[in-house]
């Protein structure tokens, strides 16, 4: 080989090493910090870059994605003395690559650090009961103040997530507890409600039946009364229209003897019952007198006196008792023109 040919190929060498060093691409999301002769001189974006060889030199890669960082695990106090390990995990990003190169040595162990003297600061803050129920608000606190002490750096804390809060296996032992007493506490109020309900439910139940009977009865009572009141009423204009109609007959010729009839057929219904069907003399009504007219009247019902005096009329019964045996024996014994009262088979006190 000769003399020419290694010269070139030193020189095609060189060639090279000189274009990768002031040739440059930067990637999408990412900044590239250069320094001219040690010094600062600008901050590269994606795309294609030449630098000065041997006088530019790329001194930090930054990505400008959000950076997931996970916080180690770590013992923190709470107000009320008991111990319990706590991890998380924080988002950041890259605002100023300058400032995260100049800013501080190494931007993500010193966030790591302040997360993790800011989170023991808010779990010392609140009780252990609370601590579950506050992790959105010690999220929004640890994240401020990140926010406050990164912004010098460049740097942007988006947020926080507390992931385990786990505490001594003494104290889970006595939240279980706890959670089983108020568990049980609460089964124990309901099934009190529970029957409170169904006693009240049950009480409402037959206050409506009560109600409802009383007023079923209330309109039974009023619908026969109501039935009573329609039966009088029909009763009573029918008693009215029969006394129109024997008054109207009692004004046609012949009605007063009729009526005559009629009375003494009443009284003698009334004074000789069923029981006295064995008695022998039946006595028939005094006439009833006539009022007063101004013309002459019908005649008087034959066998009527005007006396107001009875006939005795003989009738035939079938197997007398004894009694009524010995009463016709004193009454066939009797004269015949003795006069009688109105009561069967007995003389008045004057005869």
């Amino acid at each position: 080989m000769s003399d020419a040919l290694i010269v070139f190929l030193v020189l095609a060498l060189l060639a090279l090493f000189v274009i990768s060093r002031t040739a440059v691409v930067v990637p999408q999301q990412s900044a590239f910090v250069v320094e001219r002769l040690g010094r600062y001189r600008a901050t590269l974006d994606a795309g294609f870059h030449i630098l000065l060889p041997f006088v530019d030199a790329i001194r930090y890669r930054h990505s400008l994605k959000e950076n997931a960082l996970d916080i180690p695990e770590q013992i923190c106090i709470t107000k009320d003395n008991v111990q319990v390990h706590v991890d998380g995990v924080l988002y950041l990003k890259v605002m100023n690559p300058e400032r995260a190169s100049y800013g501080v040595s190494d931007y993500l162990f010193a966030i790591t650090q302040l997360a993790q003297t800011a989170l023991r600061s808010e779990i010392g803050k609140i009780e252990l009961d609370r601590t579950f129920e506050e992790r959105t608000h010690i999220n929004l606190e640890i994240v401020n103040e990140l926010d406050k002490a990164t912004e010098p750096w460049g740097i942007k804390v988006l947020r926080y997530e507390i992931k385990n809060i786990t505490p001594p296996a003494d104290v889970l032992a006595a939240m279980e507890k706890q959670m089983r007493a108020e568990r049980e506490k609460r089964a124990v109020v309901l099934t009190s409600e529970g029957q409170r309900d169904a006693a009240i439910n049950s009480a409402e139940g037959e206050k409506q039946q009560v109600i409802k009977a009383s007023e079923a009865k209330k309109q039974q009572q009023i619908n026969e009364a109501e039935g009573q009141a329609a039966a009088i009423l029909a009763v009573a204009e029918a008693t009215a229209e029969g006394i129109r109609k024997v008054a109207e007959a009692i004004k046609l010729p012949g009605g007063y003897e009729a009526v005559q009839l009629r009375v003494a057929e009443q009284y003698i219904g009334a004074s000789h019952g069923p029981a006295d069907d064995s008695c022998c003399g039946c006595l028939a009504p005094r006439a009833v007198e006539r009022p007063a007219e101004s013309g002459p009247g019908p005649s008087r019902p034959r066998g009527l006196k005007r006396s107001g005096r009875v006939r005795t009329r003989s009738c035939s019964r079938a197997a007398p008792s004894p009694r009524s045996t010995s009463r016709a024996r004193t009454s066939r014994s009797t004269p015949p023109r003795r006069r009688w009262s109105s009561t069967c088979c007995s003389p008045s006190p004057g005869s």
